[in-house]
């Protein structure tokens, strides 16, 4: 039977419901009050990795990563993606025992994409790194992707299935409607059986609505990009004790972020840097890599992401609705589910039990506390 659809939010995790729900024959519509990709799933830092991740959502990024194989299948594009492996660095020897840790951790909930690498290993994988630094904690397959590309390539083959999208216009009301939702933006009127709720940053105000309150905050995860540099690094870098994510790209330039924040301005809806903390991942990036002080930075960027008090989503039906599905709160690092939560949504709207673990999502942990 076709359900009518709304999606509210064209980042990633929208247009990945939108393509699912679509192929599936549901009458989709997709509302932004910008445009698809424009604040958190478009400017990311484009990590597509399971190294690190809380233990609940390992099970997800798994088969995110799975479905990343084949992404040319999935939407006609590779979306970038590079899997050139990622390495956690350490810094010293309590670095050393974090990691160390850490692969215990992961073997005991059985599994085994994580391992350390000492330091001849880490040279070997990484020639330039500082040689204070005595191993690191690697994940093969790990790897990058283009964040803008791949939010259109899921846009676009989600209206190849006839989804249809709606941008530049803002949700200001949702009106219980005959068993459903009529769902107003900017004036307009739109009629639902469900409303997901992938708005982000502004997904709490939703949920203020249908009145089920998220401790969510908005964050700034700040971004730099340098000149183009020889060859020097293949795999992406973290830092295991300070915020880095470290890249080359095939052009020859590097990205430089990780999670230090800059400032959200919700009144022009955008996102500012803080020279202060550009400054602060520049050192991290100078002390595992010296050479990189003669670098210089050409762009800098943040974007704006919703971020939960425990780090991890909410992904689940609503508390209070049984007609909504919320998926938002990714913390800074739901770029790479992307490519499995579509799947959970069509699942829930077709009354389905997902086949993932999703239960440490629900957004009743919230309601409980």
């Amino acid at each position: 039977m076709t359900t009518r659809v709304v999606i509210v939010g064209a980042g990633f995790h929208g247009c990945s419901a939108a393509v699912h729900l679509s192929s599936q024959g549901h009458q989709v519509t997709v509302i932004d009050k910008a445009y698809a990709g424009r604040h958190a799933s478009g400017v990311n830092a484009g990590g597509v990795r399971r190294l690190g991740r809380h233990p609940a959502e390992i099970p997800l990024a798994t088969a995110a990563w799975q479905r990343w194989q084949r992404m040319t299948d999935l939407v006609g594009d590779d979306c970038g993606f590079r899997p050139v492996g990622q390495i956690k660095v350490a810094e010293n020897d309590a670095d050393m025992q974090l990691l160390a840790d850490r692969e215990t951790q992961i073997r005991s909930l059985g599994f085994d994409h994580e391992y350390l690498i000492d330091r001849e290993e880490l040279r070997r994988r990484i020639p330039s790194v500082a040689s204070h630094c005595p191993g690191g904690l690697a994940c093969d397959g790990d790897g990058y992707a283009n964040p803008y590309r791949t939010v259109t390539a899921w846009r676009r083959r989600a209206q190849q299935h006839g989804a249809i999208f709606h941008e530049g216009i803002e949700v200001t009301n949702l009106d219980s409607h005959k068993g459903g939702w009529e769902v107003t933006a900017s004036g307009q009127r739109f009629q639902a059986d469900i409303v997901v709720n992938c708005a982000g940053a502004w997904a709490g105000t939703l949920c203020e609505r249908l009145g089920e309150p998220v401790p969510l905050t908005a964050e700034a995860p700040m971004l730099m990009i340098t000149e183009r540099l020889s060859p020097f690094l293949q795999p992406v870098v973290g830092a295991t004790s300070r915020p880095l994510s470290f890249k080359q790209f095939e052009n020859g330039t590097v990205l430089i972020g990780g999670g230090v924040r800059g400032a959200v301005d919700f009144q022009r809806d955008l996102a500012e840097t803080r020279l202060d903390g550009l400054a602060e991942n520049a050192n991290t990036v100078v002390s595992l890599f010296p050479f990189m002080a003669q670098a210089r930075i050409v762009r800098t960027w943040a974007g704006v992401e919703a971020v939960m008090p425990d780090q991890i989503p909410v992904l689940s039906r609503s508390h209070t609705h049984d007609n909504v599905i919320h998926v938002f709160g990714f913390s800074a690092h739901g770029y790479q589910l992307g490519a499995i939560t579509g799947e959970i949504v069509a699942d829930l709207v077709n009354q389905a039990e997902p086949s993932l673990p999703i239960t440490p999502f629900s957004i009743t942990r919230f309601q409980d506390a």
